[in-house]
């Protein structure tokens, strides 16, 4: 059973890298040499299995499958092979790797600086898109530094530190309904932004500094009902960031890929995952019409131990088992698209992706 197990592991490696290297080269626009914009992607717990179920049962191609190069990350944190969100979002916002449970800093607590900040020093606009809330562990590591991932209220306050321009997800109580009595939304708009409460809202947005908390703490599932909004408020991130003559970086969360294969629900799974490559299809149509902008989808690490044991793609349907309904090891995907698109190909640590970032956009730490 093991070795029918590994060999359906290795079959899912096949299909990715082969699914994904043959997009035809004349559907792929040619880029300018100079990447301006970076449009980053983090579906939480997002394996290889997750994508090529999505695949499997998707009633369209994926966006995924237009990109043109694809690699692989190693996940683990500074204090265990398994690693936490907390952990995984740091070692690719920071560049380091810190114990699981901690948030922008390195295991003896010291600050570092993430690739938000970073480029924010340097004139570039930021955002944070995510549906959860935007205190949890993955985007706050692009925004606050903190021991514990749990400090919701701490990890709020580091949205008032002037590092992201547009922010995008649940939240609400964090900001308003806190244990110190403050309202940060208050103090927000005393720094120019605009508070939005809904989706309608955020569309008729025309500001230039936007925080939509679009939820008391975590955004519905799409089988809830959010279906398309991770598309929306990516949409409007981009359409707010790229005014900037100077250039955006934009982080993308696909928070309930996780939360679905935690829960060992193949379904929920798929729908997150089809979810934010709707996401991913918007980024793409601005890329092809802007050429300077790059795209990167990876994931903070792989959840559920998912192995596919069963499909039809002409039927759209899929079987699989989870190994664990927690973390596991296995490397993650890398997919990307755009001017240095090529250097996110191979094997990586995910401490990688900071200077990577920064070499391309020619900015120093």
């Amino acid at each position: 059973m093991k070795t029918i197990k590994n060999f359906i592991i290795l079959l899912s490696l096949i299909i990715f890298m082969t699914s994904s290297s043959a997009v035809m080269q004349d559907q792929i626009p040619s880029f300018s040499r100079r990447t301006k914009n970076i449009i980053l992607f983090i579906g939480d717990g997002m394996g290889i299995a997750h994508v090529t179920a999505g695949m499997t049962v998707s009633d369209r191609a994926l966006n995924l499958q237009k990109f043109p190069y694809s690699g692989f990350a190693i996940t683990q944190s500074a204090d265990n092979y398994i690693t936490d969100s907390a952990a995984g979002g740091t070692a690719i916002a920071c560049g380091v790797k810190t114990n699981n449970g901690m948030i922008g800093v390195t295991p003896d607590n010291t600050s570092v600086a993430s690739i938000t900040e970073i480029v924010h020093r340097r004139g570039l606009s930021t955002g944070i898109v995510s549906t959860s809330s935007v205190t949890h562990a993955t985007p706050a590591s692009f925004v606050a530094h903190n021991s514990s991932r749990g400090s919701y209220e701490d990890i709020a306050l580091h949205f008032l530190n002037g590092s992201v321009d547009v922010f995008m997800g649940g939240g609400e109580d964090h900001f308003r309904k806190r244990a110190d009595g403050r309202d940060l939304a208050t103090e927000l708009v005393n720094q120019g932004f605009e508070l939005v409460y809904t989706m309608d809202d955020l569309k008729a947005s025309r500001s230039d500094k936007v925080a939509g908390l679009l939820a008391r703490v975590h955004m519905s599932t799409v089988n809830e009902g959010r279906t398309g909004h991770l598309e929306e408020m990516t949409g409007k991130a981009i359409e707010i960031l790229s005014r900037d003559r100077d250039g955006f970086f934009l982080i993308v969360e696909g928070s309930m890929i996780d939360w679905g294969s935690h829960a060992n629900d193949l379904g929920y799974v798929i729908s997150e995952t089809i979810d934010m490559d709707s996401a991913i299809g918007v980024a793409i149509d601005f890329a092809n019409k802007n050429r300077q902008t790059l795209i990167v989808v990876t994931a903070d690490h792989e959840t559920g131990g998912l192995v596919l044991t069963d499909g039809n793609s002409a039927e759209r349907k899929v079987s699989a088992v989870f190994g664990t309904t927690d973390h596991s090891g296995t490397m993650v995907p890398i997919f990307s698209y755009g001017p240095g698109a090529q250097k996110f190909s191979g094997i990586h640590d995910n401490t990688f992706f900071l200077d990577a970032f920064l070499n391309l956009l020619r900015i120093r730490k």
